[in-house]
């Protein structure tokens, strides 16, 4: 699924997104970091925060106690990262791996909205009332797959 949009060269990782993609992101990234700070306890976000001790609800909230804020805080560093390098061409290996956390993360919650399964590699129907959040879905997954690629080699 690479569209090769993210290449490493020499000098570090170059990002090829045109001006409406970049804004894209701008926009979905900002939509992320309010949910975030809004809500934890949204279904689509639990991704993002599994639970440590799925069966021990005791421990689990002794975890989530100690935990918690800094998972958090990580989270919203890395969108800040990425937020404020989303105009560059080039990134390090430290900005392109906050860029493949958050825009991995985006896809996860919007991954979960959409109820995306193992099949789901679908034609989408542009008349589907989901089709802009499937294409969305689909552009963030290669975007993904280049971070990880870039960051490979």
């Amino acid at each position: 699924m690479a569209f090769g949009r993210v290449v490493r060269r020499r000098g570090g990782i170059e990002v090829r997104l045109r001006g409406e993609e970049r804004e894209v992101l701008r926009a979905v990234l900002g939509q992320l970091r309010t949910a975030i700070e809004a809500d934890a306890e949204d279904p689509a976000l639990r991704r993002l925060f599994p639970p440590a001790y799925e069966n021990d609800a005791e421990k689990e909230a002794g975890y989530r106690a100690l935990a918690q804020h800094e998972l958090l805080e990580s989270r919203l560093q890395a969108l800040a990262a990425v937020e404020a390098s989303l105009d560059s061409k080039r990134l390090d290996d430290d900005g392109a791996a906050a860029w493949l956390r958050s825009l991995n993360a985006l896809r996860l919650v919007l991954g979960t909205r959409l109820d995306v399964t193992e099949e789901d590699d679908h034609e989408i129907d542009p008349t589907d009332p989901d089709a802009p959040a499937w294409y969305l879905y689909y552009f963030l997954s290669g975007l993904v797959d280049d971070l990880v690629g870039a960051l490979s080699d």
